[in-house]
């Protein structure tokens, strides 16, 4: 009932984006993404044994139980020393909101997050494994679509180095959690260092830029009825009102006349299997039942089978709960 009526909500909202063109392009001049069956062409895999899909979005490695959230986007040119020459291009119109110069801090090594305003949401590129920076792009500073932005690399802070065979642009389309992700990050990762603020990857929740960059080539496409139609993972009831969420993505919050008029006592979450949270429905507390700040209302089991990567909820003696990593990511959305 839950998921139909969560359906019948988004429908009446269709409207609201549904001819709107979404203006994501490809961020480097590498497009075999279109050619069927060429994946190796655009993807790099993590190994050359590994399928091409260790390069893309998902539940992808570790047999499927470990996260990558971007495209690993291969090169296509290098110089006389093998190392790549391509350009990164701005996927789309935007602000530059955090250039990280010091490889040896991230994963991500040299990298850079740029902020998006799609069909009235914030949606954050983010382009990692930099060789250089393009000068005079720095935080503050507007971007066109297909302004060059920086140089293709494979810088990292891990201890294999990636390869100059496999070296690539890892790129990432996110929605951002929490602008109080710092308290958080404290309070959770006790001693643990945090070098990147709030543009630390963790409060970056993302979204698969492949369906997303396939799909545009379609025709019309709406983000928004992108992000609206995410396969649901699972249903908690959160006894919140008032985070950041709720006005950075107002276009997924649903209408709900009895919250309206009783007033707001928590939201209903709906959230997919990397955790965003893609459909939030205002509850008057005499909706809400249970005790506790979170209530785990459903699950969709066979989701849960086919992406465990995140781990948000498990199952214990026939009964599924959130587990340890499914409160803290609903304790950073709603904190």
């Amino acid at each position: 009932m839950r998921r139909r009526f969560v359906a019948f909500a988004f429908a009446a909202l269709a409207a609201f984006g549904a001819s709107a063109q979404s203006p994501f392009q490809f961020p480097t001049a590498n497009h075999a993404l279109y050619e069927p069956g060429q994946e190796l062409k655009f993807f790099a895999p993590t190994a050359p044994e590994k399928p091409w899909t260790s390069g893309s979005f998902g539940c992808v490695r570790s047999d499927g139980w470990q996260m990558h959230e971007g495209l690993d986007i291969v090169h296509q040119h290098t110089d006389r020393r093998g190392e790549p020459t391509d350009p990164v291009l701005a996927t789309a119109d935007g602000t530059v909101v955090y250039v990280s110069t010091k490889p040896a801090l991230s994963n991500y090594g040299k990298y850079m997050v740029i902020r998006h305003f799609v069909e009235g949401l914030e949606i954050y590129s983010l382009y990692a494994h930099l060789s250089e920076i393009q000068p005079g792009v720095a935080a503050g500073k507007p971007v066109k679509t297909g302004d060059v932005i920086a140089i293709m690399g494979r810088t990292s802070n891990t201890g294999e180095r990636i390869s100059q065979a496999r070296a690539h642009c890892h790129f990432e389309l996110n929605v951002f959690v929490n602008e109080n992700f710092p308290a958080w990050f404290r309070r959770n990762f006790t001693g643990e260092r945090n070098d990147h603020g709030i543009w630390n990857g963790q409060n970056l929740n993302g979204l698969d830029a492949r369906e997303i960059l396939l799909a545009e080539r379609g025709g019309k496409f709406s983000l928004l009825n992108f992000v609206r139609g995410q396969t649901e993972l699972c249903r908690v009831v959160a006894r919140a009102t008032g985070f950041p969420y709720l006005k950075r993505y107002a276009p997924l919050v649903l209408p709900n006349p009895r919250a309206s008029q009783e007033g707001i006592a928590g939201y209903e979450v709906a959230l997919n299997y990397n955790g965003v949270a893609f459909a939030l429905l205002p509850r008057a507390a005499a909706e809400i039942k249970g005790a506790g700040k979170f209530q785990l209302l459903s699950v969709n089991e066979p989701e849960e089978r086919a992406h465990p990567c995140r781990k948000l909820v498990t199952q214990r003696r026939g009964r599924w709960q959130l587990t340890d990593q499914g409160l803290r990511e609903l304790e950073l959305l709603v904190q």
